[in-house]
């Protein structure tokens, strides 16, 4: 058995940990390039999602290069992510590509389901050694999301233009040459304190931006962009709630074992949408709202063309707007979509943002007669 899994931001740093410590042969696809969205676009229905595109063209670099079995998290619905892994496995048999597929899911709530999946993902590694290397991959998504919270709030006050891009893209090639979760934890905390020693001009005030969105279009960088990057480079601070460990954590941990949730974002969506439908439109109505009682200057939504959750969430985004006063840029994706009209919308927006900032600051200033 020789594994591969989609990329999805920094996942391939987890998933490849994991794998390392079980023991497990793995092919990392290429990071996602145009090659491959181009392969996944041929042979994927016109209507599917970009994610969906994106994870063929995935599957077939990674097939060619060995791989006989693709691992892949699971969905429970009404968002398309549910069926994903029966039609990954439609197509590649379409395409004359034949591999077993291991879904990390809970069908109908039924843990024994996800269980018996990871042992048969371990092999021949003990019980004790799976719990332990699923431990330390957990906690290798922690750090790794925190390494990138932490780039971007760095990104926009750093002196020397281009010395977080510069860190980061060599921690994410990096990650290739160390092998086991200990590894990759020495490489994550050498790589924090490079950051950390970045030259910044603490004095520097940025306009703040909330991303919310679809989760794949939110966390890979190559689906929108790399627009949270590109923003940070304009002088933008950005955050973005909806990370890799959150998933694993909240929606597969937590929920396979009935553990509390942190469910603000339900809390403060439920005027406006009290019901899951399915993948993050709770979430990106609800962290909308807390970003704007945070002080935030705008939020960005982002998500593939045809995504049903969010395409409702962004029909209720304007009433949002109006009741707490926060603007709010939707940008949707699919493979037509061109770089160029998309940062122009983008670098417009900021424009906004920052013209908006100085005429609350001139109220703010001038006295009252």
């Amino acid at each position: 058995m020789k594994i591969t899994f989609p990329h999805l931001g920094n996942t391939y740093i987890c998933v490849k940990a994991l794998l390392d410590d079980l023991g497990v042969q793995y092919v990392i696809p290429p990071f996602n390039n145009k090659k491959g969205l181009e392969l996944g676009t041929k042979y994927v229905p016109e209507m599917a999602c970009l994610p969906l595109k994106i994870n063929i063209g995935n599957y077939i670099q990674a097939y060619r290069q060995g791989a006989d079995t693709i691992l892949m998290a699971g969905g429970c619905g009404p968002c398309r992510f549910g069926y994903y892994c029966e039609m990954h496995r439609e197509i590649m048999r379409d395409i004359g590509y034949e591999m077993d597929i291991i879904t990390l899911e809970m069908i109908n709530g039924n843990v024994s389901e996800l269980f018996a999946n990871i042992k048969k993902l371990a092999g021949g590694t003990s019980p004790l050694n799976a719990v332990i290397a699923t431990i330390r991959m957990i906690k290798i998504a922690k750090q790794v999301d925190e390494i990138e919270m932490l780039a971007f709030k760095i990104r926009p006050r750093e002196k020397i233009k281009g010395s977080t891009d510069d860190i980061y893209k060599d921690f994410r090639n990096k990650v290739f040459l160390e092998k086991g979760c200990r590894r990759i934890l020495a490489l994550i905390s050498r790589t924090r304190e490079e950051l950390l020693g970045i030259d910044t001009d603490k004095s520097f005030q940025p306009l703040k931006i909330g991303i919310v969105g679809e989760i794949y279009t939110t966390i890979e960088h190559s689906s929108s962009f790399d627009i949270q990057n590109r923003l940070g480079n304009m002088g933008v601070e950005v955050d973005r709630q909806v990370t890799v460990s959150g998933w694993i954590i909240e929606h597969i941990l937590k929920k396979a074992f009935h553990l509390p949730r942190k469910l603000e974002y339900a809390k403060e969506a439920k005027p406006y949408l009290a019901t899951m439908i399915g993948g993050h439109a709770q979430e990106t109505l609800g962290h909308t709202v807390l970003y704007s009682k945070k002080g935030y200057d705008g939020v960005i939504q982002i998500f593939p063309l045809s995504c049903m959750p969010e395409i409702v969430a962004e029909s209720i985004l304007p009433k949002v707007q109006v009741d707490f006063g926060i603007p709010v840029l939707t940008l949707i994706i699919d493979e037509m979509t061109g770089e160029a009209g998309y940062l122009t919308r983008v670098e417009a927006f900021i424009d906004l943002l920052k013209k908006r900032r100085e005429q609350r600051n001139d109220l703010i200033i001038k006295p009252a007669f």
